[in-house]
């Protein structure tokens, strides 16, 4: 049955193959008050795109678009697992990292200057759960944009990539994702990639630019049937006015800039005094222009003195010029940044192209945490902290995606608004916080130990000291070698570097270690970390409308170096993970048990569980493949929890001595108890040496004896013996 659409529009449908299935984007179905909104069906995933563009241009310095990913627990059949809180609420950091997958490929393709306020939510209504629907959504977010009449040079589509036996694959199943060494996610338009996020366990580079020239290619049928839908649509396109300096104020700036950045003053290490002088040049430049405006332009009256007057002047600059004057300020030192860099190989700090700013480090800086690190790398200076518990503090993940668990390692980011020299208010993470420290978390993800070799949730803290630039792999970095301090047994140390990329024509130029100027003025800036073995976590954002694979190749290999480089420092401070636990770490020893004895440790309604904890002061975890894990301050706590345990799902074994105690007597010989709930046959004639008439001759019911284990039949019935066993032991 058709809707029925209060405009009078017909509901229509376009589809293409994509990746194996049928990709379908649906118009005028839902959202009759959005600006536009379409459904996307891709197998069982339904995910909404939904725009709403404002009526009028914001008066800010920047372009006030919000991209928002909706996670819905009815979309996969579920109920939140909170005991509290059932209705969906704050975004989990999975929401808010996959909002800021759709946002980072989009932002970069609307023109510089628009400041019309656009706000695209994506909510998924149905999820398939035979893969994520996160790529999905945002092209449902790039399908809705192409319709809202918006200057949006898309449409763009996105893959996320795994690598099976060395093939690579889209749209991998839980399973598969855990078989797949590569979680790639490549975002791109017809012209060439625009986005690239990936984790990976130590695969080569080529892999990564094997996965990069893959999607781009398995792309493009999403990318043709979003045009097909909005040239079906007739979009109307809406007007829009861009906010930049008038061609006559950055003549102005120019000509009165020239030759002024060229002093060596500016080509300084000193990043904070470059930014000092820049700062005193622009005042300069304001005071000098205000200075230039008539009596009359200002509403100046001779009346007025001469502190008036000024005053005045300056009032009516800050209030009609200052704004334009210090953009176009800004956009002539990016542009000598550019310059520089590409005709004479000069980075605003003196530095080499593929040279790393001074780096220093230290281990162990903090007396009471369980490992700890600070990293510096120019002006950017990142601390870490590590602290370790037993695995009954991972973090429980709750979303609507049905490959929900726990979270063992968790990495946080904090960068207050100081560590820039702002004032700021102090509150929760944003998602560049949040977004910050996943990088950093996957970076180090493939070389932790697995829960059986190191059984400790750990969380990694990062605090951002100073910044300029690159903070994310500060934080990595500081992150990996607090970890090491900790004695933590890294398979291999990690390390990240960040690189920056200008275009001059078709010709790239790469930077190692990007700093902020740079970033400001480059064309992409992309993150990678690894081991000596390979690339653990990459990140790629563009701000030119999409690169060829080509020149991402010649960047993601130029890096190698980069990284190598601060590997070695950090090995320098630290040359691998310290082969004990701080004094102040909580103890843990593990047992592996046979999974059917897990009733057994518990007891009914936790009794023995809780007999054992409370008598000893330990604390214990069971995990459901009979992983035990026992933490104490006090190793003597851990010892008493762990026999006890032991005895309690001990398996009989021949040949072995027991303590045992005689529960009861028949006239062919005994039952022995020997272990918990496991009782054996002690016959007759295996009492004593001496021939007995009567077992009571030599037994009665509660002694204690020592008995040997003689054998187990295939019935799992225990033949106990008395012979040759000194009873005196």
């Amino acid at each position: 049955m058709d809707i029925i659409n209060p405009s009078g529009k017909k509901t229509f449908k376009v589809e293409t193959d994509f990746c194996g299935r049928k990709l379908g984007l649906e118009v005028n179905r839902v959202g009759f008050r959005t600006t536009s909104s379409v459904l996307v069906t891709y197998g069982d995933t339904v995910v909404l795109g939904s725009v709403v563009v404002g009526s009028k241009p914001v008066m800010q310095d920047f372009f006030p678009l919000s991209i928002d990913y909706e996670e819905k627990y009815y979309a996969s059949g579920k109920i939140s697992s909170s005991k509290f809180i059932k209705r969906e609420g704050k975004p989990s950091d999975n929401a808010v990292l996959v909002g800021r997958l759709i946002d980072r490929p989009i932002r970069p393709l609307f023109p510089k200057g628009y400041r019309q306020e656009i706000q695209a939510v994506t909510t998924v209504l149905s999820m398939d759960p035979n893969f994520r629907p996160d790529v999905i959504a945002m092209i449902a977010a790039s399908s809705a944009l192409m319709l809202a009449g918006v200057p949006f040079d898309g449409p763009i589509a996105g893959l996320r990539i795994g690598r099976v036996n060395g093939e690579y694959k889209a749209f991998l199943t839980p399973e598969e994702r855990k078989a797949s060494d590569l979680d790639l996610v490549v975002a791109g338009k017809d012209s060439g990639i625009t986005m690239v996020e990936a984790g990976a366990n130590e695969v080569p580079e080529d892999v990564i630019i094997g996965g990069l020239e893959w999607g781009l290619k398995m792309i493009q049928p999403a990318i043709k049937l979003q045009n097909e839908l909005r040239e079906k649509v007739g979009v109307e396109e809406l007007e829009y006015t861009l906010i930049l300096p008038s061609e006559e104020v950055q003549a102005k700036v120019d000509a009165w800039m020239a030759g002024k950045l060229d002093d060596d003053k500016f080509r300084t290490q000193n990043t904070i005094e470059r930014g000092q002088l820049l700062n005193e040049l622009k005042y300069a430049m304001h005071d000098e222009f205000a200075q230039k405006l008539s009596d009359e332009e200002c509403g100046i009256s001779d009346k007025m003195s001469d502190e008036e007057k000024m005053t005045t002047r300056t009032e009516f600059y800050d209030e009609h010029f200052r704004a334009d004057y210090g953009e176009a300020f800004e956009l002539a030192v990016k542009r000598d940044v550019r310059k520089n860099i590409i005709e004479k190989g000069v980075r605003p700090d003196g530095r080499k192209l593929d040279e790393v700013r001074p780096l220093s480090s230290q281990v162990g800086i903090l007396p009471r945490t369980h490992g700890s690190s600070l990293f510096t790398r120019g002006v950017t200076q990142a601390m870490n902290i590590v602290t370790l518990a037993p695995l009954s503090y991972a973090q429980l993940v709750d979303t609507m995606e049905v490959t929900d668990g726990t979270r063992r390692y968790m990495h946080h980011y904090n960068a207050p608004s100081y560590t820039v020299g702002e004032v700021g208010r102090l509150g929760s993470p944003g998602r560049r916080e949040i977004g910050h420290g996943y990088l950093a978390e996957r970076a180090l993800m493939p070389v932790l130990p697995s829960e059986e070799d190191f059984p400790y949730a750990i969380r990694s803290v990062t605090e951002i000291m100073s910044q300029n630039g690159s903070t994310s792999m500060a934080a990595t970095c500081s992150s990996c070698l607090a970890l090491m301090d900790a004695g933590v047994p890294l398979k291999r140390p990690v390390a990240g570097v960040a690189m920056g990329l200008m275009m001059d024509g078709d010709k790239p130029y790469v930077l190692t270690d990007l700093m902020d100027a740079e970033d400001f003025a480059g064309d992409m800036d992309f993150k990678v970390t690894g081991t000596t073995e390979g690339i653990t976590a990459l990140q790629m954002d563009m701000k030119v409308h999409g690169l060829p694979v080509s020149v991402l190749s010649e960047a993601i290999k130029k890096a190698h170096n980069g990284r190598m480089f601060i590997m070695e420092h950090m090995l320098s401070v630290l040359a691998g993970p310290r082969d004990h636990l701080s004094p102040y770490a909580p103890r843990i020893e593990k047992l592996m048990i046979n999974p059917d004895k897990i009733g057994t440790v518990i007891g009914k309604g936790g009794e023995t569980i809780n007999k054992i904890t409370t008598e000893t002061g330990a604390e214990i975890n069971i995990e459901e493949n009979g992983l035990i894990t026992v933490s104490a301050a006090d190793n003597d706590k851990i010892t008493k929890a762990l026999n006890w345990i032991k005895s309690l799902v001990e398996e009989p074994e021949p040949g072995k001595i027991y303590k045992g105690k005689v529960v009861t007597i028949k006239d062919f010989g005994a039952f022995v108890n020997i272990l918990p709930g496991i009782d054996g046959m002690l016959h007759i004639s295996q009492i004593s040496e001496k021939r007995l008439a009567k077992v009571t001759d030599a037994l009665q019911v509660g002694d204690e004896i020592n008995v040997r284990l003689d054998a187990i039949d295939d019935k799992g019935r225990l033949s106990l013996s008395m012979k040759g066993v000194d009873q005196k032991a």
